[in-house]
């Protein structure tokens, strides 16, 4: 058994290829950023009319276009070994001389559903919290190779069979209460992401089924190991431990509270802040932890969560009024109000987030895959796109592999040849008609009025109102939209009270791997409209155990194309996310990362004032 005490591995395929960083706008002397790219923003297009029907539908392929191997994933054997074993040194701000002091205002959604990390199923739990939270390990949070890099476990093992990982903890790390982490929290802390007891949700369990972990072992009280049943790719493995919700909480914080903590919002924590206080749809306040591990980080005195309406001028007004020094999720307009300050900066980064439609595959008439199908033939990506693109920036060109991802996702211009994708839309929705007319509901006639659930944001509102339209016009469905809160939202759609449902599917990682089981597979945390297909299943296991690259890609596509079929869920867009700030905040890297899970720490921050 080898040690690694620095694995560098790029989180390239765990994460997808940052060089596709989508697009970024400077104002002031902002710190160099990557060059814009397309923002697939176009205007607002009308609700499309059918071409004649034609007199059958247009089948899916059933081979997928030839893409690019990629490069071999790194193969757990003897050779980790190769790997430098020069300690890492400990993270700290990018720039030279950080300053110290001052609280970081930061303008953000406060109303979360509830508290607990490892039950959240929204990045505002994670962004509003990340500051809290240590991890086992982290994706480097300031390198665009999205290093894995040590965070709790300053180093690790992994057996030349590959099935077993063993980590080496920090000494001496304290929790926010004074007590000191040791091997039992880390194991309490996975077995309840990985083995949920009953009643918990853990929306997580799924990555680490897929690296096959059966047994979470202590070996002594600093060394922990993860025991796998089979072998699996060393970056499936580290990626996932990796992934940003995996944070460590005291064992005795989960007796404590019968291992539920969804209403307890002061539990200890590691990480380099410390809760002060919270009030719901007012603010969420941090200081920073003093007895914290690493004694360079962090460089603010805390951070204070300013509520405003996601997606909203709320944001821009808010950094322009200097009553927030940093904010995310800000509207189109906003994000130029703000650039047209000499002194502020707002960009543009892609997101790990896919906006869908949820079918709830257990009501008929939807447990008829001609029904699904057609609804997914008839909508207009584009159009959904064009129709929020004054108040949330988004793209097109969606499917079931994360588009960013050039790894594993079809081009562009192969998606769009496929039904659903096509342009113009004419002989998808006449393709449309014709299978709804097979399924028993010509031009729509008794087809039963839908429960349209919404997700009660601005953009979730209007996607809803255009899918609607496109319903109804296309194939004469008629729905009835029922908007909820957030926390409604999640408690009807995991227990299917709806017929459709708009709402973001949520990946820590787009690696096929986990974004196929944690959304599609039978019984996962984000299958709301409970899909289960046995084929599908079958491909996962394979797509899972299968080293060789060329291979599992063949895999991954083929189970894309079965996706594609059978519609479980219809992809509308991809999320783009706008950050905001005053040029005297240093120290962070958000336009060169995608997704918002792994760079939410803010112990890199400082005040270049």
């Amino acid at each position: 058994m080898l040690r690694i005490r620095w694995f560098k591995i790029s989180f390239i395929p765990i994460l997808v290829a940052l060089s596709m960083v989508l697009a970024v706008a400077c104002g002031g002397t902002a710190t160099q950023m990557p060059a814009p790219i397309d923002r697939a923003l176009p205007t607002t297009a009308p609700v499309p009319t059918a071409a004649p029907v034609a007199t059958t539908a247009a089948p899916v392929a059933t081979t997928a276009a030839p893409v690019a191997a990629p490069a071999p994933a790194a193969v757990p054997t003897g050779k980790v070994g190769q790997f430098p074993e020069t300690p890492f040194a400990l993270l700290k701000a990018p720039e030279d001389n950080p300053k110290r002091g001052g609280v970081l205002r930061y303008a953000f959604y406060v109303s979360m559903p509830h508290f607990d990390i490892h039950q959240a199923a929204s990045g505002i739990s994670t962004i509003v919290q990340g500051p809290l939270y240590d991890n086992l390990l982290r994706a480097h949070p300031l390198k665009a190779s999205r290093e894995i890099i040590p965070d709790l476990a300053t180093s690790w093992d992994i057996s030349e069979d590959g099935m077993t990982y063993t980590f080496y903890l920090r000494e001496g790390v304290k929790f926010h209460d004074g007590a000191i982490m040791t091997a039992e929290d880390v194991k309490a802390t996975f077995d309840r992401i990985i083995f949920p007891p009953p009643g918990m949700i853990s929306p997580r369990k799924d990555n680490f089924k897929v690296i096959a972990v059966q047994e979470v072992r202590i070996v002594d009280p600093l060394t922990v190991q993860f025991i796998l049943s089979e072998p699996r790719t060393s970056n499936l493995v580290l990626g996932a431990m990796a992934a940003g919700y995996n944070a460590i909480v005291r064992k005795q914080s989960l007796i404590d509270n019968n291992f539920d903590l969804k209403r307890v919002n002061n539990y200890p924590t590691t990480g380099p802040y410390k809760f002060v206080d919270y009030s719901d749809a007012e603010f969420f306040k941090m200081e920073a932890h003093e007895d914290y591990w690493n004694p360079e980080l962090p460089y603010l005195d805390g951070v204070e969560v300013l509520h405003v309406n996601a997606w909203t001028p709320e944001v821009a007004s808010a950094l322009l009024s200097d009553r927030a020094d940093f904010g995310i999720t800000l509207e189109p307009q906003g994000c130029e109000r703000v650039l047209a300050e000499p002194d502020m900066t707002c960009i543009y980064h892609p997101q790990t987030v896919q906006f869908a439609l949820w079918i709830n595959v257990n009501k008929p008439p939807f447990d008829d895959v001609r029904v699904r199908r057609a609804m997914h033939l008839v909508i207009d990506r584009d159009a959904i796109v064009g129709v929020v693109k004054n108040t949330t920036p988004m793209s097109s060109g969606t499917g079931f592999i994360f588009k960013f991802d050039k790894t594993y996702a079809q081009p562009i211009e192969v998606l769009e040849q496929r039904p659903g994708y096509r342009k113009p839309k004419d002989q998808d929705i006449a393709d449309a008609r014709v299978l709804l007319a097979e399924a028993g509901y010509p031009d729509g006639e008794g087809f039963p009025e839908l429960d349209f659930l919404v997700r009660a944001v601005s953009h979730f509102d209007l996607h809803a109102v255009a899918v609607q339209e496109m319903l109804r016009t296309g194939l004469n469905i008629k729905s009835n939209i029922r908007s909820q809160q957030v926390g409604v939202w999640f408690e009807d759609a995991e227990k299917g009270n709806f017929d459709i449902t708009n709402g973001a599917v949520e990946w820590a990682s787009a690696e096929p791997s986990f974004a196929f089981r944690s959304t599609y597979s039978a019984g996962a945390g984000q299958n709301y409209g409970g899909w289960e297909n046995a084929e599908f299943e079958t491909y996962l296991d394979q797509i899972d155990r299968e080293l060789d690259p060329v291979k599992r890609l063949k895999l991954i596509h083929d189970a894309e194309l079965l996706l594609e079929r059978e519609a479980p869920l219809l992809p509308l867009a991809y999320e783009i996310i706008t950050v905001g700030y005053h040029n005297y905040v240093k120290g962070l890297d958000y336009a060169n990362n995608i997704g918002v899970y792994d760079v939410g720490r803010l112990d890199t921050a400082w005040f270049d004032r």
